[in-house]
């Protein structure tokens, strides 16, 4: 028999979506390339108050690693962010669905989840460049108080960014730094943070085996892209969850805090009741709000 609720808790992430997606894109004020492929780009935000100085939010969007979500559908939410006093980048990566050797790896002609290695050069290699790009392309912006915030996907991929200094010795080439990041810490939105948890789960259709493959595959990159795997980072760590959320359940993020905690890191954990998935990058929801507050507590 169908279970009422979880139908009830589909309609419901489909009506958030439908309001997320509603918004009319935001052209932002300035665009900057951090390498020669044309996903290698930043969309910058300034800050709508006027401010000499503000800190910079950098945004990872989320859908799944998967190409045919890109940065098109956070621009409201970069907005948003913008006319809370922030300077806002919006960064684009490589995304899967353009290999034909990962769809042939997969035995499907369908989206594919990630472009291992490419999706994490691009974060590691956008995240090096940005304060430079930014001193050029957004001169309001403070590159010494910088929170990283990402929404799913891109929720894994910040806190994958806060972790590179904790990488294995032997991460690809670029990954890994020598010293923490200079971060005011990272605000992660309903994230795919526990790869292990999310892919028991089969979150997003499969994602996570995806991006990193099963098996033997699964185990040996795990070590380099699951944040779950990265911890202790000594970067101060918030993750908004929706209670509702059916897209990416709340037991994902609970896992990465658990895992946190047994680091003996503590990472501040906002769970918001009837809230599913895309409230949190809706500029028309409560939870926005909420989410632009745990940025403004980390970086102000």
């Amino acid at each position: 028999m169908p279970d009422p609720a979880a139908h009830d808790d589909e309609a419901r992430d489909a009506a958030e979506e439908a309001s997320a997606m509603s918004h009319p894109v935001v052209a932002p004020d300035a665009t900057a390339a951090y390498g020669d492929h044309p996903d290698q780009v930043v969309d910058f935000y300034a800050p709508r108050g006027g401010q000499d100085r503000a800190p910079l939010v950098v945004v990872l969007h989320g859908g799944a690693w998967r190409a045919p979500y890109d940065r098109q559908h956070v621009t409201p939410f970069a907005d948003f962010l913008a006319r809370r006093g922030f300077a806002v980048a919006n960064v684009e990566y490589r995304r899967g669905g353009s290999l034909p050797q990962q769809r042939e790896e997969e035995g499907a002609a369908v989206a594919v989840a990630g472009r291992w290695p490419e999706t994490f050069d691009d974060v590691a290699a956008a995240l090096d460049a940005l304060p430079e790009l930014a001193r050029t392309a957004l001169p309001q912006a403070d590159a010494l108080r910088t929170v990283v915030t990402g929404h799913s996907a891109g929720g894994h991929l910040a806190l994958w960014a806060a972790a590179r200094h904790v990488l294995p010795t032997d991460a690809p080439a670029g990954w890994r730094l020598a010293a923490p990041p200079s971060l005011r810490g990272v605000v992660a939105l309903a994230p795919i943070a526990d790869l292990r948890r999310a892919a028991e789960l089969s979150v997003c259709g499969g994602a996570v085996h995806q991006l990193l493959g099963a098996g033997e595959r699964f185990e040996e990159r795990a070590r380099f892209a699951d944040p779950a795997a990265l911890l202790p980072t000594g970067i101060a760590t918030a993750v908004v969850q929706g209670r509702s959320d059916s897209v990416v359940p709340q037991a994902v993020a609970e896992a990465y805090v658990d895992a946190a905690a047994k680091a003996g890191e503590t990472v501040g954990f906002t769970l918001l009741e009837d809230v599913g998935h895309f409230p949190l990058i809706d500029p028309a929801a409560d939870a926005c709000a909420v989410v632009a507050e745990e940025i403004a507590q980390l970086a102000w």
